[in-house]
């Protein structure tokens, strides 16, 4: 299907030389775009006769939002969780209660919530850390949305020595693999099983949970089976200052000090929060070219320290490609990744007392072209230019907080949110419209949605 997107009252591409068009336009055939640019100048590019023709007056005009980090598999426990726990209560006394009982219908339709909550707030691609289940329930919510994502299983294979109260054996079965060969091998045939499904939407990583429950041979495995394979790996890695000085007790070194002696780094390499680091450590990420998905929500709730310990504006210095993530609705609390831009925009502003730090416009490339590079994908998607795919997202200038807008770009990332989307392109198909699901039933998602999250938080005894 040929769609022209034109008379946009701002256009803002992310390509190199960061153009904010005025009267804005953009060609598409079938999943490609062919044409960007002034809609006098588009049309005579694309003489032909358009399928449909979008008319994009007081609408806002932009690449499609990449979260480069979340967990669909904790969809459902959206508010369960207290909000006054450090990481390591969070993690092992609710979050691994939690994901250890999920059931397979329960990912799913939790990844069903997942993909409504990020189309309907400007997300088109997104990177799942790891299901707990069979993938293929993810992969199934990925097909039917029309979303693109980057999928895993999640893996890990040190069992702590001492078990927390509350987990039992499925709980334990349900989160470690017998030995990192077995972890690498599930991850390799999820790989074969997924890897480019949903019309090649579906890209499938070798992602492990990272941190103590690895050990180093699934870390530096996990890097170099996403070579063979020609994809990513992404894991978490020194997410609180707790995990630093329990691998320095252990290792005598920090996190990420470790992983270059494993020789894990590399440039297929994704690694999420990142907050404790030193500055040495700083050197080696750049050095080897690994990502970075910061999740500043999740580092606001969860109390890592972000501003206080964090290394991001240095990070961003040394060149260091950053993305970000939501993380999960419990880390975090909400899809909207227009809150983590917002976040990015201004937490080092104040903490350093430094007005000039994480521009508006550098923020919003780590949601669109800096994220796509995490993803690998920055030759599909993350800019609007000829010859990417067709993710587009039209936001809607008529309401309160876009008036007045003499600069677009201050304004999407200091006022505007996820609210604002009105409609949603995906490899070229319209899957928001007036901000209506056109993939999906969102009432029904909804009531199965409330009823599998109650059956979910009984079944993990957290309630």
């Amino acid at each position: 299907m040929k769609i022209i997107v034109e008379h946009a009252e701002a256009l803002i591409a992310m390509d190199a030389g960061r153009q904010v068009i005025a009267d804005g336009a953009v060609a598409i055939d079938n999943d490609r775009i062919v044409a960007v640019g002034p809609t006098a100048e588009v049309r005579r590019a694309c003489p032909w006769e358009f399928d449909r023709a979008i008319d994009a007056r007081s609408k806002l005009v932009m690449p499609g939002l990449i979260d480069a980090h979340l967990h669909v598999s904790e969809q459902l426990s959206r508010g369960l969780f207290p909000d006054d726990l450090n990481t390591n209560q969070w993690v092992f006394n609710w979050a691994k209660p939690f994901y250890g009982t999920v059931d397979a219908e329960e990912e799913y339709v939790g990844a069903l919530l997942a993909c409504a909550e990020m189309i309907k707030s400007g997300t088109t691609t997104f990177l799942d850390v790891g299901v707990y289940n069979d993938i293929a329930g993810s992969a199934q919510a990925v097909k039917e949305s029309g979303i693109r994502a980057v999928l895993g299983r999640h893996a890990a294979d040190r069992v702590p020595k001492r078990l927390p109260p509350n987990w039992t054996p499925e709980i334990v079965a349900k989160h470690y693999f017998s030995s990192a060969d077995d972890a690498l091998a599930a991850l390799e045939e999820a790989h074969h099983r997924w890897h480019g499904k949903a019309d090649g939407r579906i890209n499938v990583w070798v992602n492990i949970e990272g941190k103590t429950p690895c050990s180093p041979e699934l870390h530096a495995g996990a890097t170099k089976l996403a070579a063979k394979l020609g994809v990513g790996a992404s894991y978490h890695i020194s997410s609180s200052i707790e995990e630093a000085r329990t691998t320095e007790q252990e290792h005598g070194v920090w996190p990420v000090t470790l992983l270059d002696k494993y020789g894990a780094l590399g440039p297929n390499l994704l690694l999420a929060h990142v907050v404790a680091i030193k500055d040495e450590e700083v050197a080696l990420l750049a050095q080897h070219g690994v990502k970075v998905a910061f999740c500043p929500g999740t580092s606001l709730k969860l109390a890592k320290g972000a501003t206080k310990i964090g290394r991001y504006p240095e990070m961003l210095e040394a060149g260091i490609t950053m993305g970000l993530g939501c993380d999960g609705v419990s880390a975090a609390g909400s899809l909207d990744l227009l809150r983590q831009v917002h976040l990015v925009a201004g937490l080092f502003k104040d903490a350093r007392m430094d007005p000039a730090a994480v521009p508006a416009e550098r923020a919003l490339a780590m949601a669109t072209i800096d994220g796509a590079r995490c993803l690998l994908l920055d030759d599909q998607i993350g800019s609007l230019e000829p010859g990417k795919k067709a993710d587009i997202v039209l936001m809607d200038l008529n309401r309160l907080d876009w008036v007045p807008r003499h600069n677009v770009v201050q304004t999407l990332v200091y006022c505007a949110t996820g609210d604002s989307v009105h409609t949603v392109i995906i490899d070229g198909r319209v899957v928001l419209e007036n901000h209506v699901l056109t993939t999906l039933k969102e009432g029904e998602i909804i009531e199965n949605g409330m009823r599998l999250a109650a059956r979910a938080a009984r079944r993990s005894g957290l309630i």
